[in-house]
């Protein structure tokens, strides 16, 4: 399997398919690069080279019992791009991978990227704080972990619901989507999957918003059930020198899945406006 070395040793994989443009591709909590199947697939028949990784301690990367925060996240995406030599890449987060996105941007700068897209993402600050006194409270994500630690396989089961809002009145459930999601998350490590709770929950990526100096679209489903958007994207596009909101009416956290030809169709015309 296809993998660079971080910093620290570890080995990341990643998928690296065609040429042209490239645009590298961040998952979320607690998923891999398989979860972009659908854009992946779209893009790089559009002529785009198309990068996908697992996170450390996700997927098909070294199960290390270090690292699982942000900034060494940064790191492993910026360790990839040196060497792939990534230059000019559009860079599209979802969720857990959309803070990825925003501390790599932060951390490493823009040199070699041209635009970046944020997808139902954590950013600015999940965690109810002072400083964000309408955000989730730590109870929330105590209740992720205590879940995870008990019975990990059943808890992968009950997270999809409302992640594609299967949990709504006419939405059909696809089993095959929840199936897949359960497939993926249990292929990474349990205590990885742990301690990123605390990644994305409580990371402020507020500075790092801040310091982004490309075009940034932030896409948001206005009925994510994980994410929700008003502490979400209503936000972070006030943090954005350069950024442009996109809200989808009755769109759930996991849209890039459910609705894939929008998601498609929108993200292509900004990638190439």
């Amino acid at each position: 399997m296809p993998t660079v070395i971080a910093k620290d040793g570890t080995e990341i994989f990643y998928k690296d398919w065609g040429s042209g443009q490239p645009i590298v591709f961040h998952h979320g909590w607690p998923l891999t690069a398989d979860d972009w199947d659908a854009q992946m697939l779209f893009f790089v028949q559009q002529g785009f080279r198309v990068i996908a990784h697992d996170r450390r301690g996700h997927g098909r990367s070294a199960q290390v019992s270090s690292g699982h925060e942000m900034d060494t996240y940064a790191d492993d995406v910026a360790a990839l791009a040196l060497a792939l030599d990534l230059r000019d890449a559009v860079h599209v987060g979802h969720s857990t991978g959309g803070g990825e996105v925003a501390r790599y941007l932060g951390r490493h700068g823009s040199a070699r990227v041209a635009k970046a897209a944020l997808l139902g993402a954590v950013p600015p600050i999940m965690l109810k704080t002072e400083a964000n006194p309408d955000g989730l409270p730590i109870d929330v994500f105590d209740g992720f972990r205590k879940q995870l630690a008990a019975n990990r396989a059943e808890f992968y089961k009950e997270v999809p619901i409302p992640f594609y809002n299967f949990n709504r009145d006419g939405v059909k459930r696809l089993d095959g989507v929840v199936d897949n999601w359960w497939r993926q998350g249990m292929m990474g490590s349990m205590q990885a999957h742990y301690e990123c709770i605390k990644a994305f929950s409580e990371t402020d990526f507020t500075e790092d918003l801040k310091k982004i100096d490309v075009p940034v679209l932030v896409m948001h489903g206005d009925d994510d059930q994980i994410v929700p958007v008003a502490d979400a994207a209503m936000l972070s596009i006030k943090l954005l020198k350069q950024g442009t909101l996109k809200i989808y009416p009755g769109f759930p956290h996991g849209m890039a899945t459910t609705h894939a030809d929008v998601i498609n169709r929108d993200l292509l015309a900004f990638i190439r406006g």
